[in-house]
């Protein structure tokens, strides 16, 4: 009888984990070669993982909602067709590391029965973000946000580990009374500044009055606002505005568009424009393309933009370009179709949404002016774009000014003014709107 072990794959260059949302085959059932078989999340997106081989699903090692690790065997499929079906086992009895776990934990829980179980958030008020595993085995053990922002991680940015949680609670886990204000961790995140005072910040409950409709978040909207509100607290947010006269390009635009996607079997939109002309200042000012670790500054080599994207339920997400610098306007415009149409259908893997450098978002889809975005983390800038409006401008002509229409669009640029000051942020967003009034009307593609 051959038995194939079915493993959670990486579903993305920063993703090392994943929560299992629902099992698409039961225990018994027999499943095709690339049919789905069960649906996971990662912080990033939610994937549907096909099988492997065709056969019988014999075991089933992770449960619903619970946390596997890329690498972990998540099941088992026999090749065999008279293979005995054997029921689902216990995670414990299956991952040696939770049995590990398990054993370390278990006298602190008899000793603290007392202690309830609360809902950990995914980034602490310090910032500080704890993985899904973390947040399970906090949850589990009764360990609250506060005591979780007591520990000093010894991950990345002193992110909290499952090794530290698993010292923290085979030390006593001792009590933090609610209204101590936890200092922020400096241990390894080697922060320039003294260490701070993190106030904790409760948003104020809401009573519903009558006749109000109560709407559950769903998951995507919550690590949306959870993603949000780190940014905020991480970075101190500046914002520059520039008018662009993009007359050219929409004349040019309307000129060539027909032909093009005759010719490239793709329709063109402003986007690949707007991006060339991204690319084209990131690499005048290669220090907007960078992210911060501690008190280091890691300068990206490649411009991967990203790409703010409306999902059918309503939920932004920002698939990514990767090495855009290499591309063409030609292969901008198929990179772009190509990710927004799988942002349409709920196509996006892990690895499209993940390794930005640097974020564009089109608020003109909208009808808006400008925007003031907020930065996606661990970049350091995002450029929003504005509608292209017919306005009446000033135009310069060797007989004297004169009055005339043009297209005029808003750029609205944030960046982190802890390591972009207002003079590159300024010449940065200005130097995207030149590219932009500087269009080759007459440009072949």
């Amino acid at each position: 009888m051959a038995e194939i072990e079915i493993k959670l794959p990486k579903m993305g260059e920063s993703v090392t984990e994943a929560t299992i949302t629902n099992w698409l085959k039961e225990v018994g059932e027999t499943v095709e070669l690339d049919e789905p078989l069960v649906e996971v999340a990662t912080d990033k997106v939610d994937n549907e993982l096909p099988s492997e081989v065709e056969g019988t699903l014999i075991k089933i090692f992770f449960e619903k909602d619970e946390v596997a690790q890329v690498g972990d065997v998540i099941a088992i499929i026999s090749t065999d067709g008279e293979a005995a079906v054997e029921s689902s086992q216990p995670a414990t009895e299956v991952k040696p590391s939770q049995a590990a776990e398990a054993a370390v934990s278990a006298p602190i829980v008899e000793a603290e029965v007392s202690t309830k179980s609360e809902s950990v958030s995914k980034t602490g008020p310090s910032g500080k973000f704890y993985s899904p595993l973390v947040r399970s085995i906090a949850e589990k053990e009764g360990i609250s946000m506060t005591q979780l922002e007591a520990i000093s991680g010894s991950g990345e940015n002193g992110r909290v580990t499952k090794k530290d949680i698993l010292a923290y609670i085979e030390n006593g886990a001792p009590e933090v009374a609610v209204n101590e204000i936890p200092k922020v961790a400096t241990t390894k995140t080697k922060s320039t500044s003294d260490p701070q005072l993190a106030q904790v910040i409760k948003a104020p409950t809401v009573p519903p009055m009558e006749g109000d409709e109560i709407i559950e978040m769903d998951r995507m909207r919550k690590l949306i606002s959870d993603h949000m509100v780190m940014s905020k607290h991480v970075s101190p947010h500046v914002t520059s505005f520039v008018e662009a006269d993009v007359t050219n390009i929409v004349m040019w635009r309307n000129k060539v568009k027909d032909d093009f996607a005759r010719k490239e079997g793709e329709k063109i939109t402003f986007t690949p424009i707007f991006m060339e002309a991204v690319i084209k200042a990131i690499k005048d000012f290669p220090m907007i393309n960078i992210c911060v670790d501690g008190d280091k500054i890691i300068k990206r080599k490649d411009i991967n933009l990203g790409m703010a994207t409306a999902l059918p339920s309503g939920n932004l997400i920002v698939p990514v370009i990767k090495k855009a610098d290499n591309l063409n306007l030609i292969g901008l415009t198929k990179q772009v179709n190509a990710l927004a149409n799988k942002a349409r259908n709920n196509k996006l893997s892990s690895d499209d949404i993940s390794g930005g450098t640097y974020t564009v978002t089109n608020v003109g889809t909208f009808g808006n002016v400008m925007g003031t975005p907020i930065i996606n983390q661990p970049q350091v800038a995002i450029l929003a774009l504005g509608a292209i409006r017919k306005v009446p401008a000033v135009i310069e002509t060797p007989q004297g000014d004169t009055i005339g229409i043009r297209h005029k669009m808003f750029l609205s640029h944030s960046y982190d003014h802890r390591v972009v000051d207002g003079a590159l942020g300024g010449m940065f967003v200005k130097r995207v709107a030149e590219y932009l009034e500087q269009f080759d009307l007459n440009r072949e593609f």
